[in-house]
């Protein structure tokens, strides 16, 4: 499978604007891979304002989502602000070429930045398939809980779309790092660049690791651009059957509150 990150400089909660620079940006991969993946509020960027910025589940970004991945045959992925009832969710969402879609609501909210004061957490770890490849998504600041994003032998690939700011740039590439090798799967990171509308600076080093957590391909800092690597699912099988960790690993159960 080839994956394409998507590392991006969102305009501060211009949603229009951001959908145009990102076709630009994904269009000459179109036919070229077969997963892109976007970063954490990828058309309005980290903002706390869902009453005005927030969509409805099938509306003008998920249109354009299921267009894009249409015409480029790949799957497309990562979060934006969904309108649900009376709640908001920092939903992350996968559109296939074939239009099945999936979605996953960010579990663990930032309340250091008052993400938990605007949008409810959500409440179920979501795996599926796509291209033979087993895929678990997560968001921003749920790389932080390994034990939401343990492996339970039902994962080949974990995503994580991001806001990541500069200044913990060392710890966002440690625990992509650790996150592999514990759960002895790919990861993919993407995360976006420049500075956001609260004056926080995001430097990207959006990348791709392999189980023994080695950076299978990286972006350069602070440089808009889309970067893209292959991972083997066989190559994994056979790591996994040589050195299987998953069968001395603990049995655990997640309260969700």
């Amino acid at each position: 499978m080839k994956i394409s990150i998507i590392q991006s400089d969102p305009a501060w909660e211009d949603a229009t604007f951001n959908l145009k620079n990102l076709s630009e940006l994904i269009s000459p991969l179109y036919n070229r891979t077969d997963l892109v993946v976007l970063p954490e509020m990828f058309n309005t960027g980290f903002s706390m304002n869902p009453g005005q910025l927030s969509e409805s589940s099938d509306a003008e970004t998920f249109t354009w989502m299921k267009n894009t991945a249409e015409n480029g045959n790949f799957g497309l992925c990562g979060s934006y602000m969904v309108r649900e009832k009376n709640l908001f969710f920092n939903r992350w969402i996968f559109v296939s070429p074939g239009k099945e879609y999936w979605c996953y609501d960010k579990r663990h909210l930032f309340s250091m930045g008052s993400e938990d004061k605007f949008f409810s957490r959500g409440k179920t770890r979501l795996t599926f398939s796509f291209r033979n490849t087993r895929i678990s998504p997560y968001i921003c600041y749920d790389l932080r809980f390994p034990v939401w994003s343990r492996n339970r032998n039902d994962c080949d690939l974990m995503l994580y779309s991001a806001n990541w700011p500069e200044s913990r740039r060392d710890v966002w590439a440690i625990l992509l790092k650790a996150r592999a090798i514990e759960n002895q799967c790919f990861v993919a990171g993407s995360n976006r660049i420049g500075t956001d509308g609260n004056g926080i600076k995001y430097c990207g080093d959006s990348m791709i690791i392999d189980p023994y957590g080695r950076t299978i391909v990286s972006a350069a800092p602070d440089e808009m651009c889309s970067i893209t690597g292959e991972i083997s699912m066989t190559e994994l099988y056979e790591f996994r059957n040589k050195f299987p960790v998953s069968g001395d690993a603990d049995d655990f159960t997640i309260n969700i509150v």
